[in-house]
């Protein structure tokens, strides 16, 4: 008899009834019970047996049971306490597997790579996300520059398209920049809701993050750098010498702010929206150097 693996709605609802498992809602716990759609996201995140695998909230372990199968070393950063025992008895089969009890916002990930995973190990990153808190995960590993490969993550569809956008398009924002400017971003499928128990309110998506050796352009700055991207996005109807007129308030006019623009060949009628990184750099870069010329 063929093994019965954890993402079935079957083995999953018997696990849930054996520990007596009640949903978190602040945690945004939704559990995948379809084995096709964990060997896909596998596949897209290049997983092999030379591999090592981060997961981010196992969960009762679906996606980990695979990884565990398809991966050199599997490390899974689980928050919820009452999941522990869970995971020791499904995946007690798996000696590959290492579960650590922390919450990833606080966890020095470099230093369990450096712990748990072999020198020049292929790392990659693999989860499920909860909707609430994708955004703070994923620029904390990004921000944290870990030695990784690749992100490969479920989040919500709507996220997913804002992260992957491209310029003059509605998804398109600053959080679309701060993912682009670490890595190459693509949305590689979507995942219906009916695949989880309990079934989210909305469909989710794939999205493969391919780390970038050097950031996509060179910033002076790089907190300035975010700090423009995201005042020109602030009301998104405005242009975007409005924006940033409002944004520098306190150090340019209105007429200055048309200068720098101005200088670096920029209309300051154009929106947000219009621009692409490079333009955001020069645009950042520019306001950088006027602004340490005031000081």
């Amino acid at each position: 008899m063929s093994k019965k693996y954890i993402a079935t709605p079957s083995k999953t609802k018997e696990i849930l009834n054996k520990y007596k498992f009640s949903f978190k809602k602040s945690l945004g716990q939704n559990f995948l019970v379809d084995v096709n759609v964990l060997e896909n996201i596998i596949n897209h995140a290049n997983i092999d047996k030379s591999a090592g695998a981060i997961e981010i909230g196992p969960g009762i372990g679906a996606l980990t049971e695979q990884l565990a199968i398809h991966a050199d070393k599997v490390v899974a950063f689980e928050i919820d306490q009452r999941l522990l025992p869970i995971l020791e008895d499904t995946l007690g089969a798996y000696s590959n597997v290492e579960v650590i009890h922390q919450d990833i916002l606080k966890a020095d990930v470099t230093e369990v790579i450096k712990n748990h995973f072999k020198d020049n190990q292929a790392i990659h990153v693999v989860a499920n996300l909860p909707y609430y808190i994708t955004t703070p995960i994923l620029m904390k590993l990004l921000h944290d520059r870990l030695p990784v490969d690749s992100i490969t993550v479920m989040i919500q569809k709507e996220v997913a398209e804002r992260m992957a956008a491209r310029p003059n398009s509605k998804s398109y924002g600053s959080l679309t920049i701060a993912i682009q400017y670490y890595t190459y971003a693509k949305v590689v499928m979507t995942v219906p809701k009916t695949v989880f128990n309990p079934q989210p309110n909305v469909d989710s998506s794939i999205l493969q993050l391919e780390l970038r050796t050097e950031p996509a352009v060179q910033v002076d700055d790089e907190e300035f750098f975010f700090g423009v991207v995201k005042a020109s996005f602030a009301q998104r109807r405005k242009t975007l010498r409005n924006n940033l007129t409002n944004y520098f308030a306190d150090k340019f006019d209105k007429a200055k702010v048309d200068v720098i623009l101005q200088g670096i060949g920029i209309d300051g009628t154009r929106r947000g929206e219009s621009l692409d990184i490079e333009e955001f750099a020069k645009l950042a870069n520019a306001f950088y150097q006027e602004t340490n010329q005031e000081n």
